[in-house]
């Protein structure tokens, strides 16, 4: 009985190496091959990368710029993966984490009667809501047209990042010339958790939610009725699945996941929503979706990742004069490997389905 068990642990311990290998690889590539393309620039490779490190996790302000460019990525990755085990590509979470960081905004300057932490509950709420409520109108053509969500999903972020850049300049802009909204309560700001630095409570909630979607894929009727469809269709039919209804509900919690991240970011960094505030954190959510192996707990570390590369990579534009270009090369090759593998297996299904109709 003791070595059947010892077996079922090696097992299990092979199976997640498995899983965790390739991600590995795939960054330790990205990693060689920018390094390859700092010397074809003539800088020194490990000089970069030793600034790079100490600017992500060297001191207390490191650290904590790492952690707070995290956060939303960890939401936006939940989302993304969320959508994703359902078979669905949601493309459209940075127009979600904009709405929803907008939404958070008006409930933080407007609604200043409420009491501290309902104000806070509020403001989330409502960041979330309206994220999910902006992935339901990308979904919906889906399903009643069958039009593809990826082009859904594109044309509204490009809508919603130009919706709350009108609202920010215009009827929503505070007294100066720089486009921002007014400032929230002090009832609804996150508080601090790391200072001096602009890490908020909004890190733990990051790590919450991530333990959220983890019971609510892989312990509840509804993650499993997801990840049936993600995988196969037909099952899910025959299971009894309501296919439209899991797709819309999928979708939708990926959208809210993604507008609370939005939310968090303005409760506990800005304080206020400022227009364009976000470098990229919805598309870096594709990136952690991907590199943490759609798990949320995966994500967590992903999101680590390319929270260290961001905050690193501004240490290293100060230091040297390099662009911030250099980080997402190196985000765009971890991801290239990553994806290269997915595709050629969806590829090689895709021939032997050829091959089984004729």
């Amino acid at each position: 009985m003791r070595e059947i068990r010892q077996l079922v642990k090696v097992n299990s311990l092979l199976r997640r190496l498995f899983v965790i290998v390739p991600q590995a690889l795939a960054v330790v590539t990205a990693l060689i091959a920018t390094a390859f393309v700092l010397y074809l620039m003539g800088r020194n490779p490990w000089e970069i990368y030793y600034i790079m490190l100490f600017g992500s996790f060297g001191d207390i302000y490191s650290l904590g710029a790492t952690l707070t460019q995290a956060t939303p990525i960890i939401f936006t990755g939940l989302g993304f993966m969320v959508a994703f085990r359902s078979g669905l590509f949601n493309v459209g979470l940075e127009g979600q984490l904009y709405l929803g960081a907008f939404a958070a905004a008006y409930v933080g300057f407007t609604l200043t009667f409420l009491p501290p932490v309902l104000h806070i509950i509020t403001a989330i709420f409502a960041g979330a809501l309206v994220g999910g409520l902006w992935a339901l109108i990308a979904i919906i053509p889906k399903i009643k047209t069958g039009a593809h969500e990826v082009i859904t999903g594109l044309m509204l972020t490009y809508v919603a990042i130009l919706l709350t850049s009108y609202l920010v300049n215009y009827p929503f802009k505070a007294t100066g010339w720089a486009p921002y909204s007014p400032f929230i309560a002090e009832s609804a700001q996150l508080p601090r958790i790391l200072p001096p630095t602009q890490l908020s409570f909004g890190w733990i909630l990051a790590i919450i939610f991530a333990g959220f979607v983890y019971v609510l894929l892989n312990r509840t009727t509804i993650g499993y009725e997801i990840r049936v469809i993600g995988i196969n269709k037909e099952a899910a039919v025959s299971a009894g699945i309501n296919i439209n209804r899991t797709m819309i509900l999928a979708f939708t919690l990926s959208g809210c996941m993604s507008g609370m991240g939005g939310a968090i970011e303005v409760l506990g960094v800005h304080r206020r929503f400022i227009d364009l505030f976000s470098p990229g954190y919805g598309w870096d959510g594709i990136a952690v979706g991907l590199l943490g192996n759609l798990n949320p707990i995966g994500a967590i570390f992903a999101a680590l990742l390319l929270g260290a590369l961001r905050a690193g990579g501004s240490s290293v534009q100060m230091i040297t004069g390099l662009p911030l270009d250099i980080v997402t090369m190196v985000q765009g090759i971890i991801i290239l490997f990553i994806a290269a593998p997915m595709l050629y297996r969806s590829f090689i299904k895709k021939i032997g389905e050829n091959r089984y109709d004729d």
